[in-house]
């Protein structure tokens, strides 16, 4: 009987791939209910992302933020309806210029942020109106909501790719802050009880890798048959 391949065994939640959330720094959010301004009392790296955090006092309270280029310690932000558009500051999206680069945007009012997270990357306001047209960074262009709320600026640590690993050592505990393998292993380079692709002398799977795209987890492996299409949607 044959093993729990590595899907199956991630998808079980196992220890084996749960997140080290003891060297995460926190969740960096907007918060609530709150307009004015705020103080950055430090910058800090994150494991577990790519872009730099900032430590945010304001109203008594601290909080955390995704760092922009050219932020910097005792940089007064503001927060909320009504603030500049300025580095750093957050605002609604309905009070953003078209044009303007943005990161960090809410899906939905009030919760904290979703879209444009990952570093030295942005989004452009593009046209407002009952909905707010943004261009994300893939190039796509997406409708918000006008009370959904942005940062001003691009993310910094754009240049993160420019120095080497080195060594497999670094990509390893790099790759683990984030709860992910840094190796993959083919298929066919395993034992058949780890995989439906090992086994055998040869350097192919030996049998069709197109498996039915309701084959079990542990069968559905290689290139997954795409779903037909349907009938309003194919040409007459």
């Amino acid at each position: 009987m044959g093993k729990p391949i590595i899907p199956q065994r991630r998808g079980k939640g196992g220890s084996t791939y749960r997140s080290p959330s003891h060297r995460h720094k926190g969740v960096p959010r907007y918060p609530k209910a709150f307009t004015g301004e705020g103080v950055v009392e430090d910058i800090i790296h994150a494991p577990g992302r790519s872009t730099p955090m900032a430590k945010i006092r304001y109203d008594g309270k601290k909080g955390l933020l995704l760092a922009p280029e050219g932020l910097r310690v005792n940089q007064a932000i503001s927060i909320g309806s009504g603030s500049e558009v300025e580095l750093g500051n957050v605002l609604p999206l309905e009070e953003i210029p078209e044009g303007t680069l943005v990161h960090n945007i809410e899906a939905r009012p009030g919760d904290g942020g979703k879209y444009v997270k990952a570093a030295g990357t942005s989004a452009a306001i593009i046209t407002r109106g009952k909905k707010i047209i943004v261009q994300m960074p893939s190039g796509a262009f997406k409708n918000f909501d006008k009370k959904c709320m942005a940062t001003v600026g691009i993310l910094s640590n754009s240049g993160r790719t420019d120095k080497p690993f080195a060594k497999a050592g670094n990509k390893h505990h790099a790759y683990r802050s984030k709860a992910k393998r840094n190796k993959n292993v083919k298929g066919i380079a395993m034992n058949p009880v780890n995989h439906p692709h090992g086994g055998g002398g040869h350097p192919h799977v030996g049998t069709q890798s197109s498996p039915s795209y309701n084959a079990p987890p542990g069968r559905k492996v290689g290139n997954i048959a795409p779903k037909p299409k349907s009938k309003k949607n194919r040409r007459k």
